[in-house]
């Protein structure tokens, strides 16, 4: 049975999908500000400091835990559908993320649709990467990790890197991933009773916005579902059992498998839509952050 204290996401994404169905017509910078409200379900973490840096022209936030190793990385990449979110909505997620890791978390600022289509979010997610490199932090030092359109990047990032000859980090974390640009998993419909956000529409909206009128939504590295995974590093991957994008996790992780990936796929029963956001609230959010920890540590070579 899902905690008490779970039901504040599942409140806060019923206030959002209310306010939106109250005003169809609501514009981007209104929507945008809706959603700045994520941060909110987030306990701020205890022990971590905040320093804003320019990545090579990519605004983002480090999250620096106390006695973190400083050369180890989380490279983490919010969620919001590609259009809305932002560092500031996800800097407390992952900085509870980068704590229990005991390594610092990089939260990037990518340009968003629909002024910036695909693949302006993927190719400032290679910039931040390459920057990394650049300053001297190994690839087998750094983890991808993001959730719902930032998990899509998590992974798509790893692709990209993968077919353009680069190292490749050591793992990736993408939590409640958007992947499917089809919209074409059993869960849109059979969770749409549960998730109290991400439905049908929101998701048709957004990947319009996001492929813009060049893009397709069978293009592998927009759609990861249509990628061969092969040669990708492992990858442990969570998600609500009561959301909607569940099956885009569940579809993924077999095809990573049939592929020869070392997956591991977290379902926790009853949780919303990217429920690690009730960090320092919710037991399922703090125990699948440590999960994700313990199972990422030793791939860092943290023990």
């Amino acid at each position: 049975m899902a905690s008490t204290e779970s039901a504040y996401l599942r409140e806060l994404y019923q206030s959002w999908a209310e306010r939106m169905a109250a005003d169809p017509e609501m514009d981007l910078p209104t929507l945008r500000n809706l959603f700045e409200e994520w941060h909110q379900p987030t306990v701020e973490p205890e022990n971590v400091s905040y320093a804003e840096v320019d990545a090579d022209g990519v605004p983002a936030v480090w999250c620096i835990p106390h006695g973190a190793a400083a050369d180890r990385v989380v490279l983490y990449t919010h969620g919001g559908g590609f259009v809305v979110g932002s560092r500031h909505t996800h800097r407390k997620l992952a900085g509870h993320l980068a704590t229990a890791i005991g390594c610092r978390a990089l939260v990037i600022d990518y340009r968003r649709a629909p002024e910036h289509p695909f693949p302006a979010q993927l190719d400032d997610a290679v910039t931040v990467y390459r920057w990394l490199l650049g300053r001297g932090v190994p690839a087998g030092h750094i983890v991808t990790s993001g959730d719902s359109a930032g998990g899509n990047l998590a992974i798509s990032l790893a692709l990209k890197l993968r077919d353009d000859g680069d190292p490749l980090p050591a793992a990736l974390l993408p939590m409640s991933p958007w992947l499917d640009m089809e919209h074409k998993g059993e869960t849109l419909e059979t969770n749409a009773g549960t998730d109290a956000l991400v439905q049908r529409p929101i998701l048709e909206g957004m990947s319009g916005m996001f492929l813009g009128p060049d893009g397709s939504p069978l293009d592998p590295l927009a759609n990861p579902l249509h990628s061969d995974p092969a040669g990708l590093p492992p990858i442990f991957m969570n998600a609500g059992g009561a959301e909607t994008l569940l099956d885009d996790a569940r579809r993924f992780a077999e095809s990573a498998r049939r592929a020869g990936v070392d997956v591991t796929l977290d379902v926790v029963p009853e949780m919303q839509h990217v429920f690690p956001f009730l960090a320092g609230r919710a037991p399922e959010a703090d125990r699948a952050i440590a999960e994700m920890a313990a199972w990422v540590r030793p791939k860092l070579g943290l023990v």
